[in-house]
């Protein structure tokens, strides 16, 4: 695998020192023009020009020093499993030392190559992947292991490589005196904002297994709630797929032959004969066209969707107005929308903050101007439900219950009631749409099977008029 990928490997390296070319080249560029300028015109600032040229040398290898080194290793795990994987460290004896604490029979630890790039990509943690790790974590910790300990043994049990190195790389921080909230941080995005939100406040209170508990439950909704959703629109789509593919074989295969079947007794082609005669042909002929504009529409929308925000904004407005899948639509990020908001207020974070935190956890563009339109008008004094009065992405029942929330003094537990509300309106929304869209997909393509049929046996009669 290795020697298939090495082509790939040094291609990848060879842009990426392409795109690394302009900064070198200015940077030296740059200590180049320092150098003539104080040879030739500030002569008598020379010992001060070079101060500064050395202080910047100094700097830049006192920065390269401070990095870490990309090493790559290879260990005995605990169960005799030999294991490859990548680390990155001050110098070899800190990563041999390291490895060794970790439980591991070192075997080799070495420098990266420059072409040695990770083949496994990903490793963020999903709702699935929080769900269990976070009731793991609880779990240890309850029973009195220590942190890093609990950490350790996530790490042990992870048999994804690139999981695997995160979890290492948060025992690596929490070993240096970091706090977990800081370690899941430094993990470029592999946590999402809302769980390290969380558990710095639970740092600061002290109740940190309480809320791994409340979060490990709130990735488990989600996470039910979406395999729901995949599950009621996986059927009709499976099945759908194979109809059209069947009605493009009967088309390109079936259809010409009774086509040319016909031409040869000199049949009276009926008009709908004709229309899906001239269907067939024109996919016979223009398929590889057809498969090409399709795969362009959709790499053109999704380009569109994820760069320009415009497009992106009204997409989502428009799929929020569709019947039926609108409001799945809506009470989804309803639901996603309050119980975070209701998670974030119980564990004591501020209201503001709580905002900001929700801003990055939605990624509906109409959520988020909502969000801000609230962020807005708390600093101007204002309360919450303002920005959501009126507006169509936002129920009338939730709003009534920010209100009722805000009067009260209890808009921790108003949201969380009206979490719980939404997500079953979901559910059932969704079961309800699965039912809807069974029999109007049948309808619709047994609409369009009766169709070719009718105009394949149409002109049968007339050719049996013709012998008769």
């Amino acid at each position: 695998m290795e020697e298939v990928m090495k082509p790939f490997i040094y291609i990848y390296h060879i842009v990426h020192y392409i795109f690394l070319a302009p900064k070198k080249i200015l940077k030296y560029a740059y200590l180049g023009l320092l150098t003539v300028i104080n040879k030739l015109n500030f002569k008598e600032n020379k010992n001060d020009t070079n101060t500064n040229i050395n202080n910047l040398s100094h700097h830049e290898n006192s920065n390269e020093n401070s990095k870490k080194i990309a090493f790559r290793y290879k260990v005995v795990g605990s169960n005799g499993k030999v294991i490859n994987g990548t680390f990155d460290g001050i110098n070899i004896d800190e990563v041999k030392n390291f490895l060794n604490n970790e439980g591991y029979k070192v075997i080799k630890v070495e420098p990266r190559k420059f072409y040695d790039v990770d083949i496994n990509i990903g490793g963020r943690f999903n709702a699935s992947d929080l769900s269990f790790s976070l009731t793991q974590l609880s779990t240890y910790l309850k029973a009195g292991i220590p942190l890093i300990d609990s950490v350790r043994i996530l790490e042990k049990q992870s048999e994804n490589d690139e999981q695997r190195k995160v979890y290492q790389n948060i025992v690596y921080e929490l070993l240096k005196g970091e706090s977990l909230s800081k370690a899941l941080r430094k993990q470029n995005d592999k946590f999402p904002n809302l769980l390290i939100n969380m558990i710095k406040t639970a740092e600061l209170t002290g109740d940190l297994t309480s809320v791994l508990d409340d979060m490990a439950s709130y990735y488990t909704s989600k996470e039910e709630t979406r395999k729901q959703t995949i599950s009621a629109m996986t059927y009709p789509l499976i099945v759908l797929s194979i109809a059209l593919l069947v009605i493009v074989f009967i088309l390109t295969t079936i259809v010409p032959k009774f086509v040319d079947m016909y031409k040869n007794n000199d049949a009276d082609i009926p008009f709908i004969t004709t229309f899906v005669m001239n269907a067939s042909n024109f996919l016979v002929n223009n398929y590889l066209y057809i498969i090409l504009i399709i795969l362009l529409i959709i790499a053109i929308f999704i380009y569109l969707y994820k760069k320009i925000y415009i497009f992106r904004k009204n997409v989502q407005i428009l799929g929020m107005h569709l019947p039926v899948f609108g409001k799945i639509i809506i009470y989804n990020e309803v639901y996603n929308f309050t119980k975070t908001f209701a998670a974030l207020l119980n564990h004591g974070v501020f209201i503001t903050d709580s905002m900001e935190v929700l801003s990055k956890v939605t990624n509906n563009e109409v959520y988020k101007e909502l969000i801000a339109k609230t962020i807005s008008n708390l600093n101007k004094g204002e309360n919450i439900s303002e920005a959501f009065k009126g507006n169509f992405a936002f129920p009338v029942a939730a709003y009534e219950m920010i209100v009722t929330g805000e009067k009260t003094g209890q808009l921790g537990l108003m949201m969380e009631k009206v979490a719980n509300y939404y997500q079953v309106l979901h559910k059932t929304l969704v079961k309800q749409m699965q039912s809807f869209i069974e029999p109007v997909m049948i309808a619709f393509l047994a609409l369009i099977v009766g169709v070719i049929l009718l105009s394949i046996v149409v002109p049968m009669f007339g050719i049996y008029s013709n012998i008769q």
